[in-house]
């Protein structure tokens, strides 16, 4: 049965408002990256008179960004390769084998979800402050704590995910494997994780983002030697003025991964989102 004409039409007409609504800021930022601070400081133009790239030069000597890149990267790539790891051993013993608290350690991971983050903020410095001064293990203001940081924001998620990811892979694949003579580690490593590697990848695009986004926690738990890019684009701002050319130029600049990764990689994360939606 063939749909209405005028809903052919409402569906484009929503379609074509929420491109028009995504395409203008991303306009506005590129546009204004393309300005000189006069132009962008003064009365908005939609047709920019005078384009130049020199804020994207510039960018580089007004703050140190380089350095900033260097931690988002460091930290947020070793948070969610440590997400991804830790969770598929955890998702794969929940899909996989009964002992005693299972239910108990499933519903203590959901339950973590429940609560806004900036809830824990504070018992997160309190604890890597007394661990500093009790064992000498810097953990404030270091990229090691920020990792830990992002860890507990990522993991949670990352472990029902990939659970239910698994849960859809036949058991019969494992037992096949193990009859061939390798035990349960060999299972895992040979046969469950290729099968799951949509949602592995899905679970590593999720645990990057949150990490290179993430503001609050970043703005507490680092330094000047461990700030992230999401921080320091604060920089941009002084008491005199702020560089709005060169805010708007850093920031497509730190979007580049972030939108690199999730166009190359889209077809693994659809793929992982939707994995048990059917049975």
């Amino acid at each position: 049965m063939s749909e209405p004409r005028w809903v052919s039409w409402a569906r484009r007409f929503v379609l074509g408002f929420l491109a028009l609504f995504t395409l203008i800021p991303l306009y506005a930022m590129v546009s204004s990256s393309l300005k000189p601070l006069g132009d962008v400081q003064g009365t908005w133009e939609w047709i920019p008179t005078t384009l130049t790239i020199q804020p994207f030069f510039d960018i580089w000597e007004t703050i140190p960004l380089a350095e900033y890149f260097v931690n988002s990267l460091v930290i947020s790539g070793s948070a969610a390769i440590l997400s991804v790891v830790i969770a598929i051993f955890a998702a794969y013993a929940l899909s996989r084998f009964q002992f005693r608290g299972k239910n108990f350690f499933k519903l203590t991971v959901l339950s973590t979800q429940m609560f806004p983050g900036i809830l824990f903020l504070l018992p997160l410095f309190l604890i890597f402050v007394n661990i500093g001064n009790t064992t000498g293990i810097v953990l404030y203001g270091s990229r090691l704590g920020l990792i830990i940081t992002y860890l507990t924001f990522s993991l949670p998620f990352a472990i029902w995910m990939l659970a239910g990811y698994i849960d859809s892979i036949p058991k019969e694949l494992d037992e096949a494997a193990m009859v061939d003579g390798t035990g349960p580690f060999g299972a895992l490593i040979r046969v469950v994780v290729p099968a799951a590697m949509p949602g592995i990848v899905a679970v590593g695009i999720y645990s990057f983002m949150t990490a290179w986004g993430e503001v609050l926690f970043a703005s507490v738990m680092t330094d000047s030697g461990t700030r992230t890019l999401a921080v320091g684009l604060q920089e941009y701002s002084t008491q005199v003025q702020v560089y709005w050319n060169q805010v708007m130029a850093a920031s497509l600049i730190v979007s580049v991964p972030v939108v690199a990764g999730f166009l190359l990689l889209q077809r693994y994360l659809v793929a992982g989102l939707t994995a048990g939606a059917v049975k």
